[in-house]
């Protein structure tokens, strides 16, 4: 199906969020169902939600994928911070633009998240009550990744002390998601395949995008070290619920992250679907995963859309 891409922007907590409109053909002559598609952390809005987002809407599906607020085209500051909470309400205020628009079912408004976007899209949809389906692909709870990366006390002590250098004037502290290149991370002795993997993804032409340029606002980490997507979800995620992972192990912790938001979501409707000799990043752009990814979540959101 063709599909017409729109550079939209809608407000969040003051300012305006940078986002793509994906419109399937013939669309805007009906009322359709919807999907709010949310990015990795580091990641962009043109990157592996961008894919799931263009190849949703060639389903039938308006779709809506942007850049977080701080990060990318989207306004906010501090530039380059990963703000959890700032996260989920972006993915609140990309709902209430979708319910603007006349040819969007306000009851049929779905999420998808990638990723870190996969914990943001969960954690969202506890509270906000006009998602009613929720898909993840490879979803991880960025926290947990956050505070298994290392010691999250010796980072805190770090953060803290950055800040007050901060306050008193000093310059602003912008560090990096990953290795720069392949020779840093050999350099470092880092062969995680998920590290290996996200170096080639993120820093080669295979995904690099502007949007996305490996820059993090250090003393941001203090939220994402303190926040935990999946909290309360044995009590509020009562969505239907398709999760997507690869079988395939790493640093990341998807694999894991799904089996656990399986097993604690209180939704009565959920599935879990493995991917056998697939990787973390196999499914942010490869072919042939991602199209499998793609038919199940299609008909996930048939079904519950």
């Amino acid at each position: 199906m063709k599909v017409t891409k729109k550079a939209v922007y809608f407000p969040a907590s003051g300012h305006k969020v940078a986002g793509i409109l994906n419109v399937p053909e013939n669309a805007e002559t009906k009322k359709n169902p919807a999907l709010v598609c949310v990015h990795p952390g580091s990641s962009c809005k043109e990157q592996t939600a961008g894919i799931y987002a263009e190849k949703m809407a060639e389903n039938g599906y308006v779709t809506i994928v942007f850049d977080a607020s701080c990060q990318g085209e989207s306004e906010g500051d501090p530039r380059f911070a990963e703000i959890p909470a700032q996260r989920v309400e972006d993915i609140r205020c990309a709902v209430d633009y979708l319910t603007t628009l006349d040819f969007v079912d306000e009851n049929r408004i779905g999420v998808l998240g990638v990723c870190a976007g996969g914990g943001y899209a969960v954690n969202a949809a506890m509270t906000e009550r006009r998602i009613k389906a929720v898909g993840t692909v490879v979803g991880a709870n960025i926290g947990r990744v956050q505070r298994q990366s290392g010691d999250p006390i010796q980072a805190l002590e770090a953060v803290a002390a950055q800040r007050t250098i901060e306050a008193r004037g000093g310059e602003s502290m912008i560090t990096n998601w990953i290795p720069h290149n392949h020779e840093e991370r050999e350099a470092a002795g880092i062969n995680d395949i998920d590290i290996v993997e996200a170096v080639d993804y993120y820093t080669t032409p295979r995904g690099q995008q502007p949007g996305s340029p490996n820059k993090l606002k250090f003393t941001s980490l203090d939220a994402v070290l303190g926040f935990d997507a999946f909290h309360l979800i044995d009590v509020l995620l009562t969505q239907p619920l398709q999760i997507i992972v690869g079988d395939k192990q790493g640093a990341f912790g998807s694999y894991k992250d799904g089996h656990e938001l399986y097993e604690r979501a209180a939704s009565q409707k959920k599935d879990l679907m493995v991917l056998e000799g697939v990787s973390h990043y196999d499914l942010y752009d490869r072919p042939e995963p991602v199209a499998k990814a793609v038919e199940k979540l299609t008909a996930f959101y048939n079904e519950n859309l």
